[in-house]
Parts: structure tokens; sequence; C-alpha cells
């Protein structure tokens, strides 16, 4: 009798830990309710805890800032829509911005994939999507983002912010005034355990894609009409990136790719230092000085690789000592390069302005694909792109 309690003592004391441990989920613990209330029709605040989910199939009036803050998360199902409304006079700019700790889960696929947009269909009539990590900066060891004033930088290079998959943003560069806009999607400090893949910037008024320091890793980044630069980094951005296709539109815009280091202090430290491969960049032909695919100045380094870039006055625009000197070090060069109606395929200028031969810079390959289709729009942006 007693050997029979002690068994089922030891059965009754296992089933216990057992079913503590475990729920009908299959074991996983479930995220605690976040005290956000949300409102489709009005979604704005501060989301301070737990986890907020948006529906597939479901539109999210943005009516004003929304902030996912340290600890915090928000997760987007595929087909999820968020507008942002017009702002009247007093208002909050609307812009989704995620806090260092915080992070952003955008579940969207190829046929179905979540939409953050505007109610007016133009340029610069929100903010957009800012991100801001923990990775390191060479801005100092952490610094305000100049778009939202949240802090970001750090020491932790695998920081994660999320998961972003499959993600349209439009119509986003809100101005504050005419030295301070928003970019579709902003990466400030961002860390390499963080996941950027399939996202396009579409028609925004400032640049499409721009990470500011940090070690964030991209793939398959589509920016078209941006009307500044398609993308943009500088404060020692390191990050290896795959399938990049950069188109200008709507009869204006700058660049393909505008890299910098720090315009302060050229050699601060990390020095921008990113490896890209299989870019597309197509320009608008002759609108003036700005037609450059690729400007690289204020000491950035950068490892490119299978490019195709058109219709642009520049194929790469070297400025800066620092920079002109790792084009001759060789950690400043992009490999199998083809030109097509490029008139000048590559310039420099020192420090001093005094034109230099920075030639050196690229070798050709006629047969280069670029983003996988040459000039052509590449396949892995059907379904999900405009």
């Amino acid at each position: 009798m007693k050997k029979f309690l002690r068994v089922l003592g030891i059965a009754l004391f296992s089933t216990a830990i057992f079913t503590s441990c475990s729920n009908d989920d299959g074991g996983k613990s479930e995220e605690p309710t976040s005290t956000f209330v949300l409102d489709a029709n009005n979604f704005k605040g501060t989301i301070g805890d737990g986890e907020v989910v948006l529906q597939s199939g479901q539109t999210y009036k943005l009516t004003g800032k929304l902030i996912v803050a340290n600890g915090a998360k928000l997760t987007i199902e595929a087909g999820a829509k968020i507008e942002a409304t017009p702002v009247a006079e007093g208002e909050d700019i609307r812009f989704i911005a995620v806090s260092q700790g915080a992070q952003i889960f955008v579940n969207g696929t190829a046929s179905n994939p979540v939409v953050m947009t505007a109610t007016d269909k133009a340029p610069g009539k929100w903010g957009g999507l800012v991100i801001c990590g923990k990775a390191p900066i060479n801005k100092g060891e952490t610094a305000s983002a100049e778009v939202s004033e949240l802090t970001y930088g750090g020491t932790n290079a695998s920081d994660n912010s999320g998961s972003i998959k499959y993600l349209r943003i439009e119509y986003s560069g809100f101005a504050y005034n005419s030295e301070k806009e928003f970019n579709a999607l902003s990466l400030f400090g961002v860390g390499n355990g963080t996941t950027i893949e399939y996202v396009q910037a579409f028609e925004g008024s400032d640049d499409g894609f721009e990470f500011f320091g940090g070690t964030v890793n991209t793939k398959y980044l589509v920016s078209t009409s941006s009307e500044d630069d398609q993308f943009d980094w500088t404060e020692g951005w390191n990050g290896t990136n795959e399938f990049w296709f950069g188109k200008l539109g709507l009869g204006r815009g700058n660049r393909g790719i505008e890299a910098d280091n720090n315009s302060n202090n050229h050699l601060a430290s990390p020095t921008s230092n990113p490896t890209i491969k299989n870019i597309t960049l197509i320009g608008l032909g002759d609108q003036g000085s700005e037609s450059q695919a690729i400007k690289l100045r204020v000491g950035t380094k950068g490892i490119f690789d299978n490019l195709v870039l058109s219709n642009f006055l520049t194929g790469f625009d070297v400025q800066h000592d620092e920079s002109v000197a790792y084009v001759a070090a060789g950690t400043l060069k992009a490999t199998n390069v083809k030109f097509d109606n490029v008139a000048t395929k590559a310039k420099g200028k020192n420090t001093a302005e005094a034109s230099v031969d920075v030639n050196a810079i690229f070798t050709e390959n006629a047969n280069a694909t670029g983003a996988g289709n040459g000039t052509a729009t590449p396949t892995w942006t059907q379904g999900w792109t405009r």
C-alpha cells in the first residue's frame, strides 16, 4: 500500500509539472495581452507592452504616430493594410517607429503582401517606417534618430528588431523642413539578427531605403520612383546584401545609390563597408549633375558584384581623399559591371576637388545580369510590387 501511494504521488507530481509547463497549443507559452487599445479606425499611440496583431484583410487607419516601445511587439499578418490619413494643422505626423528593444514582424507573402500606404496617393503624404536598433554606429555609441527622436546605436551587432517579409511602403517621405524628411524604410543602428527581405519603396518623396550605421543584412529590395536616392547609407553601415532593384521615375530623382561614411569625420569607425551583389539601377538620363548611378564619398568603402547600371550620366562618382584611397587599395570596388547608356563610367575628385582617375573601381562584364533580368523587371518582384 505504501509503495502504491509513493508511485501515485510521483505520478500526480509529474502530471502537475507537465500541466504547468504545457497547454493546448503544443507547449508554446502565450504572449501576454497588450494594454494597447487597438482601434482600426484610429490607429496611433504607443504599444508599451505585449503583442499587438494586425489581422489579414483588415485596413488600419493611421491617424498619428505609432511607437512600438521597448519590450513590445507589433505583428502584421499577410494582407493587412495600414493607411495613413491626411495630416490636419496641429496634428501629429503619421509614421511607425520601432524602438530599441521592441520588435516588428511583417508576415506578408508574394501573393498577399502587407501594404503601408496613404489615403492621398502622392509622394510625401506620410512618414514611413523607422526601426531603431542597438548595433554599432560611428556617430557616437548612441544617437537620436532624426525623424523620430528615438535612441539608436550601441554594441550589439546581432541585435534583433524582428522580421520583415513582403512589405510595400507607398507615398512616404513627409518633410518636416527642407533638411529633414522621412524615407520609406529608415534603419537606424539595426542589427544583423533582424530579417529584411522582399520590401518595396514606391513613390516616396525622399530616399527609398536608408541605413544609418548598424549591421543589418538585406535581400530582394525594390525602390521605384523615390524622388531622391533609391538607396542610401551613412554612419558606418556594414551588411551583406543581395538583389537590389532601383528605378527612378515620375520624371525626377537623383541617384541609384548615395553612400557615405561620416561627413564630420571621414575616418570614423566602424567604417561603412557593405557587400552588395546582384544590383540593377536605372536612371532618367540627362537629369543634371546628380544623374549618378552610384555616388561614393566621405570615406565609405564597399564591395559590389554583378551590376547593371542604365541611363545615367555617370556610373561611379567617387569623392574625397579617403574614398579615393580605398579605390586604390581595392576596398572600394565593383566587379562584373554592365553599363547601358552611361555617358561617363567613372569619375573622381579628391577633397581639394581636383579630378583624379578612379577607373580602377570597376571591371566590366557584358553578360552581367544585375538583379536578375538585366534592365528588365526581375521575376522575383512579381505578385507583390507595383
